[in-house]
């Protein structure tokens, strides 16, 4: 079982700045629900200018609870994103956000994820109760605490399939080797027909879209750290070659590897 949260900055653009303006940090649940659910996200912010962060999804359903000044907190589920995600922070805020493992919400949502894919619903939402009292009020510690206490009170069918699912899921992102279906099918006894009906009712995506999303999100992230060798990188991921790796990186960070690179360092 893992004992913290994930440390690298996957997914997200230009993260040395997103640390410079706002406080973000992760935490692990309850040891009951890390079958099910990555780390809890928080962000605390006090800007003098607007600040636009921007993300390339994880094949991940967030739910996410956010409050702006002295308003009132609202909350939502969020299905995974297919395109690059925008948003635009000011004044004074904070967010509480879970982060479910792909495969992971299913035996919250006991339905086909596949229709939050790409959708922002509002809390309550299905079979989803909206939280007794704040989520973002109090310290890390009380906010941790609620938010187990929510996911725990949603109660989580136990459901084998749903554990598959994250299984296969989590071997797409920790070895960067998959880059095809059929090797990665053939590769866990499966019939390829079968891991993609999984990935569709489970995850929200195909395997195909899950490969692709982690091997690009690799590509982001090198690309923050120094130069690279576009082409070898293109081969070591898997594309045919660079100018697809290209094509596949600016529509989803929204600019090409150079531009991205020149404007992070």
């Amino acid at each position: 079982m893992r004992q913290r949260p994930r440390g690298d900055s996957r997914g997200i653009l230009d993260p040395g700045r997103l640390l410079r303006e706002v406080h973000f940090r992760r935490h692990l649940p309850a040891e009951s629900l890390r079958p099910w659910v990555e780390h809890y996200w928080l962000i605390d912010w006090a800007l003098s200018a607007p600040f636009e962060q921007r993300l390339v999804p994880h094949p991940a359903v967030n739910v996410v609870f956010r409050r702006d000044g002295a308003g009132p907190e609202a909350g939502e589920v969020a299905g995974v994103g297919r395109n690059l995600f925008r948003i635009t922070l000011t004044g004074t805020g904070r967010v509480c956000g879970v982060q479910f493992r792909p495969g992971g919400f299913h035996p919250f949502w006991r339905r086909s994820v596949a229709e939050l894919t790409g959708r922002r619903l509002p809390l309550p939402a299905g079979r989803l109760a909206r939280p007794d009292g704040p989520v973002c009020a109090g310290t890390d510690g009380e906010r941790h605490r609620a938010l187990d206490a929510l996911l725990t009170a949603w109660a989580p069918e136990p459901d084998p399939t749903a554990e598959e699912a994250v299984r296969l899921a989590e071997a797409i992102r920790t070895d960067r080797t998959v880059l095809r279906v059929d090797h990665f099918a053939a590769r866990h006894d499966l019939p390829v027909r079968r891991l993609q009906r999984l990935f569709t009712e489970y995850v929200g995506v195909g395997p195909k879209w899950v490969i692709r999303r982690y091997r690009l999100q690799e590509a982001v992230e090198q690309a923050a750290g120094g130069p690279l060798n576009w082409a070898g990188l293109a081969a070591d991921l898997g594309y045919s070659d660079q100018a697809h790796l290209v094509r596949d990186f600016t529509a989803v960070a929204g600019v090409s590897p150079a531009a991205y690179a020149r404007s992070v360092h």
